[in-house]
């Protein structure tokens, strides 16, 4: 049994799918009730919660753990998962983290994560840890003005980042969880190419067969949209990378390739696969 937590997000879905459709058996983990694939079996754990999660644990093998918010909820303590994991025989966990844990190690929410990856390192299991850059899937984020008016709102038009397909990240996730020549690996995880926000617009263009307008907001107006979705202080880390990406953030990593034997996709291919968001 592998145990999927944030089965019903943009990595976990397909990650759920993936694992489901090689013949594993699979529990899918997440907050609130969902569907999932056949076979596949729903518990509802919230992660800031270790004991939530030990129905979920129950004859698991492996656990690929993504803890987004949960990992910086007031009362959270993400280490106890790893406990609570092993404790209920895990053998092997796959721990999403973060480029920024390397390319910017003192921010407190990287420092949180590193602390994690540690707890993992030495916990006594195999495990493997994926350090992806920024996500294609953020695009969404841009949807409804989309939908709207044909129009894209984004800070820092011309300064881009190699971001990297979610379904990149799941399949990367799935070698790790069922193979045991990649325990002990760190992967850094990219897309093939740096793409602008002017590019990704020009990409959803592309796939709508419709023309979609740039416009360029200032850090405040980037910032006050994000703080709607996330905290201020990771709404100003994101936008310090998004402003002025270090060389290791530009940097197209290999490891993608290394582990799948074929490149990353490209924005273009996501938004093609995605284009209904937009429509």
């Amino acid at each position: 049994m592998i145990v999927v937590t944030g089965a019903t997000g943009n990595i976990g879905r397909p990650l759920t799918r993936a694992l489901a459709e090689s013949g594993e058996q699979v529990t899918a983990v997440s907050r609130n009730a969902a569907e999932v694939p056949d076979g596949v079996r729903h518990v509802q754990a919230d992660l800031a919660d270790a004991r939530s999660l030990e129905p979920a644990l129950d004859g698991a093998k492996a656990l690929f753990l993504l803890l987004s918010g949960d990992l910086h909820a007031a009362d959270a303590s993400p280490a106890d998962i790893i406990v609570q994991a092993k404790a209920n025989g895990v053998r092997r966990i796959v721990l999403l983290s973060t480029l920024g844990v390397v390319t910017r190690p003192f921010g407190t929410t990287r420092v949180a994560m590193r602390e994690l990856e540690d707890v993992v390192r030495n916990s006594g299991l195999d495990w493997s840890i994926l350090q992806p850059g920024g996500f294609a899937s953020n695009a969404l984020w841009w949807a409804e003005s989309v939908r709207a008016n044909r129009m894209v709102a984004a800070p820092f038009g011309d300064t881009g980042v190699p971001i990297l397909d979610p379904a990149d990240i799941a399949e990367v996730a799935a070698a790790c969880l069922t193979d045991d020549r990649h325990n002990g690996a760190v992967y850094e995880l990219t897309g093939p190419e740096v793409i602008t926000p002017r590019e990704q617009t020009a990409a959803i263009a592309g796939a709508l067969g419709e023309p979609v307008r740039f416009h360029e907001l200032t850090r405040a107006e980037a910032k006050a949209g994000m703080e709607q979705l996330m905290p201020g202080e990771l709404a100003d880390d994101t936008l310090d990378i998004l402003s002025s990406p270090t060389p290791h953030e530009l940097r197209v990593s290999p490891d993608v390739q290394a582990v799948l034997g074929r490149a990353p996709r490209s924005f273009a291919d996501w938004a093609a696969r995605n284009v209904e968001a937009f429509r």
